[in-house]
Parts: structure tokens; C-alpha cells; sequence
């Protein structure tokens, strides 16, 4: 990829100036991806022949004068997601049936000009923080390919990083966009619940879930959490609209905070510490805010026994997920016996969304003292592939805790959280810390997080720059 032509505000940029074609651009995403299929495995599928028809459409588009945010730029999309005449196995085996329309999401992209070169990764029903499965073999990291690159949304942050596509769209549920953009070295925005629709369904997860984008710049994020921003009437969450573009707020400075760093980890009920290299980096993070000219204090929410309300709400939607399916002897074990807890949970489910007002204001006691929180996005560098990917739920489990304890709260409460890259372990390998904030908060966190950027350049750390790392596949 052309050095200048990176980022998405670049191609698009380009695109209006006609300084490039889509067809170009589409085109040289298509053979990246092609020629890394078996390396990085980073797509479940694509779709050339229709995306190099779109982007022949953007270009005489343009031609003709026509403007829109992304109009001719290539764009990926995870297998979570419904794409007229695509499949969406959503990790899962099996021959599943073509959609007949659109999500709202995927509408919203489309009607920006955007093309989908097709569908990332994601393990089956993005249950886990690893991106692996029967149905697809190893997504794997491109700043080291023994390593993974997280999930769920790992396909999506693996093409980001290794500069396939510019910006994918990935979701949220437990941190699974958060969790991959710390591992990969990318700017990973969880917005409040609502702030991007799940039409045609009223929600995601039971409200856990939601679309967010991968980025390697926060305007680049802020740029597309604008273009899929907006409710749809079947929403059951409808966030105000916020006073300026997203993208405006990345291109301000914010004003002095008063910052609350926590490395509290929030209680689980299995084990789980931090790593020394990402305790120092979330810290080194903590006092470039302070240079900044930011307050930075100690301060840790009251989580209490939130965690209580999460499964419910998790393991009923795996069973809903699993009555989708067309073969569901093809499922993985370990979702039949989570399907089965959430068949035993499910009579629990209203009681744990009730408990939600509660946990709201018992954690937000904390922003009476601080206006955003700083915290780990993982409490482990990205471990190896298989390393997470244990025979049974027990064993999953408490690998996947102890390396990913801390971004599953702000999914319960719905509120909005970013992750910006926080420099590499002493093994090369990118670390991540978050910034979260109240309801409706994403225009104060895409604000510090793009003034840290223009301090910490973490745009410019590419795989293949530092030795073990594996060659980028830009």
C-alpha cells in the first residue's frame, strides 16, 4: 500500500481528489488479502467480483461529482453481521443461507459510499478472546504469527493492523473490540449502548453487545463511528446524539481532566493478576496524561458482583445463537454446554437486567471524582496461539479471565470505552489501556485519546519493525 494512502480519511481524501480510483484501492486490498489468506487468515469471506463492481460504481460516482464520507473506500466487516447475499456464520460450521437484506449497520456503510470486501473472522459466537475454530482454523497476529490477535473481533484487527483494509467494523460484547485493538496496536472504540443500530434486531446480547470500529488513528475511528451512528425505531437503546461530530471532537484539544487511573481488576470469581509489562505501560500512559497538563489520581470503581448480571445475559443469547444454526451437531462443545447454562439462566434474565440501574449508579459514584477512568484493556501481552484455547469451558474459562479481566464491565452498564495503543511489551508485541467513561461520554474519550496520540505517535509502530515480529503484510 501506498505510504500516503494508509488511513481511511487518506483514501477517502485521495478518492474525492482523484488522485486514485476505487477500483485501485479496492483492487489492492483484494490481492493483500488474497496473497495473506494463508498466513494471517484474517477473512471467512470475501466477496471480489461484487466489491470490484462497487467500487467501478464509486468511480463513476466521482466522477460525476458525487461526495460522500467514504465513498469508493474498501472496508471489512465481521461474520457477526448480516450482508444482502452473504452468509453469516458467525464463527460457526455449517452451509448457511445467503441474507436477503442488509443490517442497519451494513446500510449505513453503504449508503457512505463504503465497499465491503468482505467478512473477518470471529470465533464461534464470539465467545472468546482468541480467534480460532474448526470452521476457519487460526486467525493469527501480524506483529507476530504465533501469536494471537484476540477476539472476537480478531479477523477485523488482524486485516487493520497488517494495512489490508484501512478500518474494519468490528463488535463488542465483553471487549471484543477493545481486547484485539490492544493486541494489535490500534485505536478500538466500544460507543454507548445504542450509538450504532442493531436493526433488524432491538438489541444485541441482551444489550451486551454492540458495533464499534478499528482504526489505526482515532479520526480514523471517529470518522467511522460517524458514519454508522444513529438509531433505528426497532432500538430498544437510543442514546441523545452528541453535540458535534465525532471526528470534530478528535481534532480538539480536550479540556484539563481530572483522570481516575484503576488496575483494580474486577471480581469474577477466578483468578486473574496483571502482567508487570502492561501494569508499567498503563502507568507510562498515566503520566503522559499528566504532562498533558491532566490531573491523574488513584481511583477504582465499585464493581461489586456485577459480574452476577453479565452471564445471564450472555449465556441466554449463546443459546438463541445456537437455535440459528443449521447443523447444530457441528457446534463446538463448549457452546453446547453454554447454550444449555442459558437455557438454565434464562428465567434469571429479567432480574439481571433490572439490577442494571443499580450498578449504574453504585459505579458511577466514581465520575463524582473523576471525569474518565485509565485502565488495562488485558492483563497479559497477546498470548500464543492455543494458549487460550483450552479442551473445556472450565479450562477456557479461567485461561480467558486471567488474560482478560477487565473490559467486560463497561458491557453491562452500556457505557462507552476506547482503547488507545500503550507501546510494546519487551517482546515486541503491542499493549493496550482504556479509556472509559459515563453514558454518552465517547466525544470527551475520542478527545484525550487523540490528544495522546499526537503525543505518542502509536500510528507510526508497524509489524515487522521490531525483530521476532512477523513482516507487515501492507
Amino acid at each position: 500500500m501506498r505510504d500516503d494512502l494508509v488511513g481511511l480519511r487518506d483514501q477517502a481524501t485521495a478518492l474525492a481528489a482523484g488522485a486514485v480510483s476505487a477500483r485501485e484501492l479496492v483492487g489492492a486490498a483484494l490481492d493483500r488479502i488474497q496473497a495473506t489468506q494463508s498466513t494471517l487468515n484474517a477473512f471467512r469471506r470475501l466477496r471480489p467480483q461484487a466489491a470490484l463492481a462497487e467500487a467501478d460504481a464509486a468511480d463513476r460516482r466521482l466522477g460525476a461529482g458525487e461526495r460522500l464520507p467514504l465513498l469508493g473506500v474498501p472496508i471489512a466487516i465481521k461474520d457477526d453481521t448480516d450482508l444482502a447475499g452473504e452468509p453469516t456464520a458467525f464463527g460457526a460450521r455449517g452451509e448457511f443461507p445467503p441474507q436477503q437484506a442488509d443490517s442497519e449497520m451494513v446500510r449505513k456503510l453503504k449508503a457512505a459510499g463504503a465497499v465491503i470486501v468482505g467478512k473477518t473472522n470471529t470465533p464461534e459466537f464470539g465467545q472468546w478472546p482468541f480467534t480460532e475454530g474448526p470452521a476457519f482454523g487460526v486467525t493469527r497476529n501480524p506483529w507476530n504469527l504465533d501469536h494471537t490477535p484476540g477476539g472476537s473481533s480478531g479477523g477485523a484487527a488482524a486485516a487493520v493492523a497488517a494495512g489490508l483494509v484501512a478500518a474494519a467494523v468490528g463488535s463488542d460484547g465483553a471487549g471484543s473490540v477493545r481486547i484485539p485493538a490492544a493486541w494489535t496496536n490500534l485505536v478500538g472504540i466500544k460507543p454507548q449502548r445504542g450509538r450504532i443500530s442493531s436493526a433488524p434486531v432491538s438489541e444485541q446480547f441482551n444489550g451486551l453487545t454492540t458495533f464499534g470500529p478499528l482504526a489505526l488513528t482515532v479520526g480514523d475511528a471517529a470518522l467511522l463511528l460517524d458514519v454508522l451512528s444513529g438509531s433505528a425505531p426497532v432500538d430498544r437503546a437510543r442514546p441523545p446524539a452528541p453535540d458535534e461530530p465525532f471526528e470534530a471532537a478528535a481534532s480538539r484539544e480536550p479540556r484539563r481532566l481530572r483522570i481516575g487511573l484503576s488496575l483494580k481488576i474486577p471480581y469474577s470469581g477466578m483468578a486473574a493478576s496483571l502482567d508487570p509489562s502492561v501494569r508499567d505501560a498503563v502507568e507510562k500512559v498515566g503520566v503522559t496524561l499528566t504532562e498533558l497538563g491532566h490531573e491523574v489520581v488513584l481511583a477504582d470503581p465499585a464493581y461489586g458482583l456485577l459480574g452476577v448480571t453479565f452471564l445471564p445475559r450472555s449465556l441466554e443469547a449463546i443459546d438463541d445463537w445456537a437455535h440459528r444454526v443449521p447443523d447444530p451437531r457441528l457446534l463446538d462443545g463448549r457452546t453446547v454446554a453454554n447454550a444449555r447454562t442459558g437455557r438454565v439462566l434464562r428465567p434469571l434474565l429479567l432480574a439481571a437486567r433490572g439490577a442494571e440501574p443499580m450498578s449504574r449508579w453504585r459505579i458511577g459514584q466514581v465520575f463524582r471524582s473523576v471525569d474518565v477512568l485509565l485502565a488495562p484493556t488485558t492483563a497479559v501481552p497477546p498470548p500464543l496461539v492455543g494458549e487460550l484455547n483450552r479442551p473445556t469451558n472450565w479450562e477456557t474459562d479461567h485461561a480467558i479471565v486471567a488474560a482478560c479481566p477487565f473490559t467486560w464491565p463497561w458491557n453491562v452498564l452500556g457505557w462507552p470505552a476506547v482503547n488507545v495503543p500503550a507501546g510494546l511489551a519487551p517482546t515486541g508485541l503491542p499493549l493496550g489501556a482504556q479509556l472509559m467513561g459515563p453514558a454518552n461520554s465517547e466525544s470527551l474519550l475520542i478527545s484525550l485519546a487523540a490528544q495522546l496520540e499526537r503525543s505518542q505517535r502509536w500510528y507510526e509502530r508497524r509489524p515487522g519493525q521490531r525483530t521476532g515480529a512477523a513482516p507487515s503484510a501492507a
